[in-house]
């Protein structure tokens, strides 16, 4: 089977550095992200606004969660035989399609609906990014390339969810979800401008159970479960312990994602540490990094001061940690990235349910520093899974 998008390789290798398609990419994962991120601060008004509760609006992040799972794991097989960048344009137009009807959105029932056709979209669009941040990045300069991709989670962390609670008080929730339309918009027009790569020849898709079968994917697959569901196990509970056990304001929660933000992001200008030094050597030592950081949330978290470190450490080697395993995954066959990037996004949107749902008793029975030493023994599982060879 041919290499997908090859003419992709050779456009960044003229480059030198980073290509210029990276940036586009950044901006398709500052879109997605966003709309993940946007509908926890504004629920309460969307509740107030379509006569329901907060929980039942946040139906529609779980039915998000659901689309993206299921999506990646049975549609993103497809990214290997039509290429990476038309499904892009086309799921890409699905997201912009899917924003519109979540803003016009008369009842709970379609903003559900709405962001479930969201999440279908986004299963595909984050393979597709990932299988194509590897296929463009220059020889030498992996790491680098993939981590330009993966700030797109900073923005829509730091830009997205800032604006989008702009938006929702000084015009209305719905202008939250025009805007992420519009952006969708400018990423097509983006997608437009970059080369075109040669598809794949017709044929059929193959299959994300038969890529388990490939050596190498089933312990990085392994890696990302144990690593996202501490992620999210901690993240979902940061905020609950902050205002209930430090008394702190609920708006500490912004000033923690701004923070992790910054350490997310500023973790790119290190990337070409990891070019040097191999993608399989640094995870392992990535992940038991962040193992420490949960181990010092155990030990210091009664301070708000010590979390604020803490979380800024705990962006900067998550940063590392996602950016290493997709490296190792996107290299381990090149004609199937999009499948194994499917798997891998299945993997993570699983992890996000199983994190929020098994670490809430925990907190609420044993406490914060019960779930970080949880979150701690899961990444060492996740390292010594990364070890694998």
């Amino acid at each position: 089977m041919a290499k997908i998008d090859q003419p992709f390789d050779n456009y960044a290798a003229e480059q030198g550095g980073i290509p210029r398609a990276a940036y586009v990419l950044t901006g398709c994962i500052g879109v997605i992200g966003s709309n993940s991120l946007v509908l926890g601060p504004i629920a309460p008004e969307v509740a107030q606004s379509l006569g329901a509760g907060v929980p039942a609006v946040m139906m529609a992040s779980a039915a998000f969660g659901l689309g993206t799972a299921a999506s990646a794991l049975f549609l993103a097989r497809h990214v290997d035989r039509l290429g990476a960048r038309r499904v892009l344009r086309l799921v890409m137009a699905l997201l912009a399609a899917a924003m519109l009807l979540s803003a016009a959105a008369p009842v709970v029932s379609a903003l559900i609906a709405a962001q479930l056709v969201a999440g279908i979209a986004s299963g595909v669009a984050l393979p597709a990014i990932y299988a194509s941040a590897a296929a463009i990045a220059p020889p030498g300069r992996e790491s680098r390339t993939i981590g330009v991709v993966l700030t797109g989670w900073t923005l829509s962390m730091i830009a997205g969810v800032s604006l989008s609670a702009v938006l929702a008080d000084f015009i209305h929730w719905r202008a939250v979800y025009v805007a992420v339309a519009l952006l969708s918009v400018v990423a097509i027009a983006g997608l437009s401008l970059l080369p075109h790569g040669r598809e794949q020849a017709a044929g059929a898709a193959p299959s994300p159970f038969a890529a388990l079968a490939i050596t190498g994917v089933k312990p990085l697959l392994l890696a990302c479960g144990a690593f996202m569901a501490a992620f999210y196990g901690v993240y979902g509970y940061l905020g609950a312990h902050l205002h209930n056990d430090l008394g702190e304001p609920v708006s500490a929660n912004g000033l923690v994602a701004l923070v992790y933000g910054l350490g997310f992001g500023g973790a790119a200008f290190l990337d070409g540490f990891a070019d040097r030094v191999g993608a399989r050597r640094l995870m392992p030592i990535a992940f038991m990094a962040v193992a420490a950081v949960y181990l010092l949330f155990a030990l210091t978290g009664d301070s708000f001061a010590a979390v604020l470190v803490m979380v800024f450490l705990w962006g900067l080697f998550n940063h590392f940690g996602l950016n290493l395993l997709i490296m190792r995954l996107t290299a381990i066959d090149p004609s199937q990235r999009g499948t194994i990037m499917g798997l891998n996004s299945a993997v993570t949107y699983l992890a996000v349910f199983v994190g929020t749902s098994s670490f809430g008793p925990l907190y609420a029975n044993h406490g914060f520093a019960a779930v970080a030493f949880v979150a701690m023994a899961l990444t060492l599982v996740a390292a010594l899974a990364g070890a694998f060879r």
